[in-house]
C-alpha cells in the first residue's frame, strides 16, 4: 500500500532538497487547489515542490460547508457546464478517488407553494440526477423523490407544519475538507512531491522578466531558502493578489473575498434523519448532518479585513439562527451553538466585463514567463483546476510531458478501503476496539487506519478516547503529528480533528492532554507544551469575543487580539 509520512524529519528534508536542485514545478499555497496541483504535477513525472505559509488547509479549505456537490442552484442560472463538471467530480470522488472520505448525504427541500413549485423544483432536481449519470459516475447515489407534507414530516419531524406543503429529497455528498487536503498532500508526497508547511514565500526570484523561483522563510526554524523552479504556480486563493504583489505584477484579474460563516449544533437539537436545504432572500441555507452534530450555514458577505482569521460577528450568528428558526418547530438559541467558524470564498473580479462574470468559475493565467496563477472555482472541482494549472505550466517547459492522470489516482487510504470496511467486525475483535471505533477510523483514514491500529497495539493507552472529546482516540492525536504534518496544537484541534467546533468548550479542556501526546513526536519540553496550550486558549477566547461583537469591524479587531504564531 502506498503511503507517506509527514513528520518533522520529512519537512526539514523537503526544504533542504527543494533548495538543492531546480524543480520542474513549485506550487505556492497548501489549500485544496495547491495540494491538487502538486499531486497532478507529481503524477505526470515532474519534479514537484509544495510550500504553505501556515498549516495545510488553514485558510478557506478548512472552513467550507463540507459539501461535495454539483451546485444545484447553478442550474437556475443555466450554468449547465459548471454543474455537469462538478457532478462528474462528485462521482469520481465518491466511487474511485476517495470513497473513505466523501460520503453521500440526503437533503430535504421543503416546498411552500402548491402546484407550480413542485413542478419547477422537481424538474430541476430531476435534471440534476440525469446530469450526474451522464459522465458515467454517480450511479451509487439514490435518485430524488417527491414527498407529501406528512411523509416529509416523518423524515424531518423538526419542521413546523406550516413551513411546507410538501418536499423533495435528493442526494449530494459531504467531506471533512481539512482532512481531505491533508490526505491529498500526503498522496502527492507519496508520488515524490517535496512538501513543507510553515514555509512562507517572502519574495520571487527573477531573471529579467522571467520568474525562476521563490525565497522562502522557515517559520518554524527561522532559516531562509531560495527554491528555484522552471515554473511556479500561485495557488493562494484569497491571498492571490497579495502573492502577485510580491512578483510586482498586477495580473489580468483580482480575487475578492466573500465571507461565509457556519454554526455547529448537537445532533439532538434538530430532530431529522435528513439534511435540509432552504431558500433565503440572498441564497440558500444548508442544515448538514455532521456525525453527532449539524452544520448550519452559510452567509455571503463582502470581506476586506484580515484574511488569515476571518471573524464571525454576533450579527452573522443571529442571521443564521433567524433563518433556520423560520422553519423549525423547536427554535435554536445561542446556547445550542457548540462551534462557529468563518471562511472566505475566493471570487474572481476581473478588470473587464468578461472576467467579472467568472465568479464561481476558475481561471488560469500566465502573467509573466515562469509564473502560472490559478484562482476562483469551488472545492468540488479542485482536480480540474489543478489539471488546468499544470497544463499551463507544462507550456513553459521545454519537453514533452504526459497528460493528467489524477482521474485514475486514488488518494491514500482509498486502496483496500472497501475490503477493510467489510472486515470491520473482525478488525474490531482483533484490535480490542468497539466496531463503532473501527468504523470511525476507516471513515477518516481508509486503509491507512492500519497505521493507527499499529500505534494502539504498541501502546494500548492510545486506544482510549481523548478526555472531553471522546469522538476521537488518543492515537489520532499522535498520528496527526507523526504522519500528517501537524506542527502545533491548533493544527490538531482545529484541522486534523474538529474538536474546536464540535465541543462546547471549543477544545480547551482537551488541549493539555493533546499537547502532551504530541510532545514526544515534535520534541516539545514542558515549557513548549504550556506555550501551546496558552496560545490555543487565547485563540479560543479571541474567537468567542469576536462572536459577541455587533459587526465585522469590531469582530475583526477582537479576533486579532490573539497572537498568530506559537513561540518556540
Amino acid at each position: 500500500m502506498r503511503t507517506a509520512t509527514l513528520d518533522p524529519a520529512q519537512r526539514a528534508g523537503a526544504l533542504a532538497e527543494m533548495a538543492e536542485r531546480e524543480l520542474d514545478v513549485l506550487v505556492v499555497g497548501g489549500g485544496i487547489v495547491g495540494a491538487g496541483t502538486a499531486l497532478d504535477a507529481a503524477t505526470r513525472g515532474l519534479s514537484t515542490g509544495l510550500v504553505e505559509a501556515r498549516d495545510w488547509a488553514s485558510g478557506t479549505s478548512s472552513r467550507s460547508s463540507k459539501l461535495i456537490h454539483g451546485g444545484l442552484r447553478y442550474l437556475e442560472m443555466l450554468d449547465f457546464p459548471l454543474v455537469r463538471e462538478a457532478l462528474k467530480e462528485r462521482g469520481l470522488l465518491l466511487e474511485r478517488l476517495a470513497p473513505h472520505l466523501v460520503k453521500p448525504v440526503p437533503f430535504l427541500y421543503p416546498l411552500q407553494h402548491r402546484g407550480w413549485e413542485r413542478l419547477y423544483a422537481g424538474t430541476g432536481v430531476a435534471l440534476y440526477d440525469v446530469m450526474s449519470l451522464a459522465p458515467g459516475h454517480g450511479r451509487g447515489l439514490p435518485r430524488h423523490r417527491h414527498l407529501s407534507r406528512n411523509r416529509a414530516l416523518r423524515v424531518a419531524p423538526c419542521l413546523r407544519k406550516d413551513a411546507l406543503v410538501g418536499a423533495l429529497q435528493y442526494y449530494d455528498a459531504e467531506v471533512d475538507d481539512a482532512r481531505f487536503v491533508a490526505t491529498l498532500v500526503r498522496t502527492a508526497a507519496s508520488y515524490g512531491a517535496k512538501v513543507a508547511n510553515r514555509a512562507r514565500v517572502t519574495g520571487f526570484l527573477r531573471e529579467g522578466e522571467r520568474v525562476v523561483g521563490v525565497r522562502v522563510k522557515d517559520v518554524e526554524g527561522g532559516g531562509e531558502y531560495e527554491i528555484r523552479a522552471r515554473q511556479v504556480v500561485n495557488a493562494t486563493g484569497v491571498w492571490t493578489d497579495d502573492t502577485q504583489r510580491l512578483v510586482g505584477e498586477r495580473g489580468q484579474f483580482h480575487v475578492k473575498a466573500s465571507k461565509g460563516i457556519h454554526l455547529v449544533v448537537p445532533r439532538d437539537r434538530i430532530h431529522s434523519s435528513t439534511g435540509l436545504i432552504l431558500r433565503t432572500e440572498k441564497s440558500v441555507l444548508f442544515v448538514i448532518p455532521w456525525g453527532r452534530h449539524w452544520i448550519v450555514g452559510t452567509t455571503d458577505t463582502a470581506w476586506d479585513l484580515d484574511k488569515a482569521h476571518p471573524a464571525a460577528s454576533s450579527a452573522d450568528i443571529d442571521y443564521l439562527l433567524e433563518r433556520v428558526n423560520s422553519v423549525l418547530a423547536v427554535p435554536l438559541t445561542r446556547d445550542d451553538v457548540e462551534g462557529v467558524y468563518a471562511g472566505l470564498r475566493p471570487l474572481l473580479a476581473g478588470e473587464s466585463e468578461a472576467t467579472s462574470k467568472l465568479s464561481r468559475e476558475h481561471t488560469v493565467a500566465h502573467p509573466v514567463p515562469g509564473l502560472v496563477v490559478v484562482a476562483g472555482g469551488k472545492y468540488t472541482t479542485y482536480r480540474v483546476m489543478a489539471k488546468d494549472a499544470v497544463d499551463a505550466a507544462v507550456h513553459g517547459l521545454d519537453r514533452r510531458v504526459a497528460d493528467s492522470v489524477t482521474e485514475e489516482i486514488p488518494l491514500l487510504g482509498a486502496e483496500g478501503y472497501p475490503a477493510m470496511w467489510n472486515a470491520r467486525e473482525r478488525i474490531a475483535e482483533r484490535s480490542g476496539l468497539h466496531v463503532a471505533r473501527v468504523e470511525h477510523l476507516l471513515n477518516r483514514y481508509g486503509s491507512t487506519a492500519d497505521q493507527l491500529l499499529d500505534l494502539i497495539a504498541a501502546d494500548p493507552t492510545l486506544g482510549a478516547p481523548l478526555r472531553h472529546a471522546d469522538d476521537y482516540l488518543r492515537a489520532e492525536i499522535v498520528y496527526a503529528a507523526s504522519h500528517e504534518g501537524a506542527r502545533h496544537l491548533d493544527d490538531v484541534l482545529t484541522r486534523r480533528t474538529r474538536i474546536s467546533i464540535e465541543t462546547f468548550d471549543r477544545g480547551t479542556r482537551s488541549a493539555r492532554e493533546a499537547a502532551e501526546l504530541m510532545a514526544p513526536v515534535l520534541g516539545w519540553d514542558e515549557d513548549q507544551i504550556a506555550r501551546e496550550v496558552e496560545h490555543y486558549e487565547k485563540r479560543v477566547e479571541a474567537e468567542r469575543e469576536s462572536q459577541r461583537q455587533p459587526d465585522d469591524l469590531t469582530a475583526d479587531a477582537a479576533r486579532l487580539g490573539a497572537p498568530d504564531i506559537v513561540p518556540l
